[in-house]
């Protein structure tokens, strides 16, 4: 079955001038033109797209997504490299989701700070007495108040108003 670039852009959530752009950038060498040259998109392009889309979300740069579609298309004789490919893409994201994940862990450590604060009416609850420092224990009663939640949003939320 053949799709126009406006059916594949709705089917994968994005928008016309985008698929442009890729192919454009030469990261469509496997969609076939028309006598008119419009894409005539097949249902096997469906697996490229969704890898460039996987890599372009990823951070990997267009021309690196260029080269290893241009793999692809080589066949059986590249495929270890695209396996190294992406095994080195995977730790990349790896640690990208780790770095997500600390910063996401830490604002969600200071929700909980304004949240009891708010609740208590000051901020004093958290400040070293006689000071307008941080107490150095603040951060263990949330650890402590984390592992004792069911849910992480009713720990750290305010009610609506």
């Amino acid at each position: 079955m053949n799709y126009s670039i406006g059916e594949v852009a709705a089917r994968m959530g994005t928008n016309t001038s985008t698929l442009r752009y890729y192919d454009k950038k030469g990261l469509l060498p496997f969609v076939e033109r028309d006598a008119a040259g419009r894409r005539k998109f097949k249902d096997n392009d469906f697996n490229f797209l969704e890898v460039i889309d996987c890599l372009k979300r990823s951070g990997v740069p267009i021309k690196d997504i260029g080269h290893f579609i241009s793999l692809c298309l080589q066949g059986d004789t590249t495929l270890r490299q695209r396996y190294d490919y992406l095994d080195q893409e995977e730790a990349v994201l790896a640690d990208k989701v780790r770095d997500m994940q600390a910063q996401l862990d830490f604002l969600r450590f200071k929700k909980w700070y304004y949240k009891t604060a708010v609740e208590a009416g000051t901020e004093t609850i958290h400040f070293t007495p006689g000071t307008n420092f941080v107490a150095p224990t603040t951060h263990a009663q949330y650890q402590a108040a984390l592992k004792k939640a069911d849910d992480v949003r009713q720990l750290i939320d305010l009610p609506a108003d």
